[in-house]
């Protein structure tokens, strides 16, 4: 029911690569229901650590393929990977193409910004005509692992410092997105998938959301307070999501998906 303030935001590549593989399979299946077949300038914004950007490199390979992410800490482990992908430091909320693109390619990353109809249909007018939009947001925002953060910020001596940054739902629902990119589309496909994840290790929920949702909450936050309120959150999700009888957890999580051509 709620978003971050993104002001503190600052990234973990090791805290997010933690659970690498469930990340990484909703970024290939959006990239499965794109039918471009020779698109010459293709950004993957949002890039992070680069290996979605290198995959899109490796299925158009005479692409000019730019990885843009707002991280240095993620493009610092991008530029590791020896690819000819060109990295991009830029601010996604004032992100404008060099080169009009065939395809903008976006995993788990739009979600952060605000204002989704303007976002959205300027990133569809940037493109050439018949490029793609290719876009994965996460939907889970109503589910406990988000809303215990919510209580877990009004239950404790923090909750002054940290309140202000709680934010509405940053996602809407799927007919939302049809409706803005609709007179804009030539073809337009919006689906949702709710993947029910396996995870292992203690209170794996609550390490997933470390590595997103709850960062910017744990930067606002100094000794003592900053283990107090994680101490919080953690005995929160842990009761609301118990381990099986082998240890692992399933933790269902919803994602939205939209891949739209222009006119």
């Amino acid at each position: 029911m709620f978003s971050v303030n993104l002001s503190l935001m600052q990234w973990d590549p090791t805290q997010y690569l933690k659970f690498a593989d469930h990340r990484l399979r909703p970024a290939i299946d959006l990239m499965g229901r794109i039918t471009l077949e020779s698109p010459n300038v293709v950004y993957d914004l949002g890039a992070g650590t680069g290996t979605i950007t290198e995959m899109l490199a490796s299925r158009w390979h005479d692409a000019k393929v730019i990885g843009v992410d707002n991280s240095p800490e993620m493009l610092g482990e991008a530029s590791k990977l020896g690819t000819n992908v060109e990295w991009q430091v830029s601010d996604l909320a004032e992100w404008i193409p060099d080169h009009h693109p065939d395809l903008i390619y976006s995993n788990a990353a739009l979600h952060w910004l605000g204002d989704h109809e303007s976002l959205f249909t300027q990133l569809v007018e940037y493109l050439e005509t018949g490029g793609v939009l290719a876009v994965q947001m996460p939907r889970n925002f109503q589910a406990q692992s988000h809303t215990l953060i919510a209580e877990a910020v009004r239950s404790g001596p923090w909750r002054e410092k940290l309140e202000p940054l709680l934010n509405p739902s940053p996602v809407e629902p799927p007919d939302y997105y049809i409706r803005i990119l609709k007179p804009y589309t030539e073809t337009l496909d919006v689906w949702e998938t709710e993947y029910s994840q396996i995870l292992t290790g203690p209170n794996p929920v609550k390490e997933w959301t470390k590595g997103t949702w709850l960062r910017p909450l744990l930067a606002a936050l100094g000794p003592p307070e900053r283990d107090q309120f994680e101490l919080k959150y953690s005995e929160l999700v842990r009761d609301a999501y118990p381990p099986m009888s082998d240890g692992s957890t399933v933790f269902p999580f919803r994602r939205l998906f939209i891949v739209a051509t222009k006119k």
